[in-house]
């Protein structure tokens, strides 16, 4: 059956600014030696050229996503993919390290407002039961991006200098946002929406904050007494802000949303799972290099199966979740996450490369199943006028999960019985939570079971369409 353009638009530019993110982040990696010598940089200011953004797009993804609701997720998308090419163009011209971390975090609060938005131009522009597919590109995509980053970083930096990984963001920004600029979405009727709520929406920024910021410093200084004072502030402004959403009649994070069990369950899946994923490359890395005796090239070729399998496994996850169901899938696809995950676990100190492949394969291969079936759930299953904010959520939970499992990951290595067995059972029982949240996803997106709670006291959908 043919697409309409106006969805086949809409799908391009949701990959395009779901690229751009990806490749920025694993393209930076590369240039950050050269940078740090190029500015006499610290190793602790190289570390906040990441952190900073970090802390920005986890702090404001559900305020951008509930902005979006509100204002036009095309608006947002717009100013946030502008930002995010000025932000960079900045961070190329700028002379010193300190100029580049404040630009870092701009680039971070750029980046969260185009994310959820990303998310919302499917849902607003396929039905829930279609969502399959376009999910699949855009995970593939990412899986693309991700991979193929390090090496396009890896020719920019040796031919051109640091700069020019951010440099290619700029035309890529300029292009997207022409082609948002083509796109025709609903627009909320901001009579019919509700207002946000400020007050909560700080409380929420400053709580995620500082959990990445406390997660983020735990490969580092481990579970340091600061650490520990960080999560416990975490705490203390969690539960206000709690209090506090429970007495306004506007909610940050809408009850419709919290009562849908399709949407909290597909989140759940996506932070274990990310913790589990990201957690097992960090430790795998470190064992592959420092124990194994390979060099980045050769760790990097071990990790080859994974990301093949993730770039290759999104269209198959696809045409399962048609033919078994989006619970069944998702089940199947977590429960290979943590059988390769504890595969992992149980090679020996000379580790083949035949050996690791198979459980490297089995964990990518059950990460493009989870990230589709559980991102088509959130995004068909988001109540209506609600598309934004759930984006946001889904978006929250992967960037934590990953953050979180590198400081589980490390905390573990810290101890005095650490050992690679050891780190990935760990990993490996926390993802294993995974196939409970799996079992709580609906047979089809779309139907009664997904949408059970989002009728109850959800936004009309908006009718009026963009100029």
């Amino acid at each position: 059956m043919t697409v309409p353009p106006r969805r086949r638009l809409a799908l391009a530019v949701s990959v395009a600014g779901a690229m751009i993110v990806a490749l920025d982040g694993s393209v930076l990696l590369v240039a950050q030696p050269r940078l740090a010598a190029d500015l006499g940089a610290s190793m602790a200011q190289v570390q906040w050229t990441s952190t900073a953004y970090l802390v920005a797009v986890a702090a404001f993804l559900v305020v951008a996503g509930r902005l979006g609701d509100r204002y036009g997720h095309r608006r947002l998308l717009l100013a946030g993919v502008l930002g995010f090419g000025a932000a960079s163009a900045g961070i190329a011209l700028v002379p010193g390290v300190h100029g580049v971390i404040a630009l870092r975090a701009v680039q971070g609060v750029c980046g969260a407002m185009l994310q959820p938005a990303t998310l919302a131009l499917l849902r607003l522009t396929y039905p829930p039961d279609r969502l399959g597919t376009p999910i699949a590109v855009r995970t593939s995509a990412i899986a693309v991006a991700a991979g193929a980053g390090p090496l396009l970083g890896g020719v920019l930096v040796a031919q051109l200098g640091w700069r020019s990984v951010f440099w290619i963001n700029v035309p890529a920004a300029l292009l997207i946002a022409a082609l948002v600029l083509a796109v025709r979405t609903p627009v909320p009727d901001r009579e019919r929406t509700e207002r946000l709520d400020l007050a909560g929406a700080g409380l929420l920024a400053v709580a995620l904050a500082v959990l990445v910021h406390a997660l983020a410093g735990v490969p580092e200084q481990g579970w340091a007494a600061a650490t520990l004072l960080e999560l416990l502030a975490v705490a203390v402004v969690g539960a206000v802000f709690v209090c506090h959403e429970r007495r306004v009649p506007h909610p940050v994070v809408p009850p419709p949303v919290l009562r849908s069990v399709p949407v909290t369950a597909s989140l759940v899946l996506l932070l274990v799972t990310n913790t589990g994923l990201f957690g097992t490359l960090f430790r795998a890395t470190f064992h592959l290099q420092d124990e194994l005796r390979l060099d980045p090239l050769g760790a990097g070729l071990r990790l080859v199966p994974l990301t093949a399998c993730m770039i290759l496994g999104a269209p198959v996850a696809n045409a399962a979740m048609r033919r078994y169901g989006v619970r069944g899938t998702a089940v199947a696809g977590s429960g290979l996450v943590v059988a390769g995950i504890a595969a992992l676990s149980v090679l020996g100190p000379a580790g083949t490369w035949a050996g690791m492949a198979v459980p490297f394969a089995a964990v990518g291969a059950g990460c493009a199943t989870v990230m589709v079936t559980a991102t088509g759930t959130v995004v068909g299953s988001a109540p209506p006028g609600y598309a934004g904010v759930v984006g946001g959520l889904k978006q929250t939970a992967m960037n934590v999960g990953p953050t979180l499992g590198i400081a589980v990951a490390a905390g573990v290595a810290g101890t005095a019985v650490s050992s690679l067995s050891s780190t990935l059972l760990v990993l490996a029982a926390l993802t294993a939570l995974g196939l409970l949240a799996a079992s709580r996803l609906p047979r089809v997106v779309g139907g009664a079971e997904s949408v059970a709670g989002a009728e109850a006291g959800g936004v009309p959908p908006a009718s009026t369409v963009a100029k």
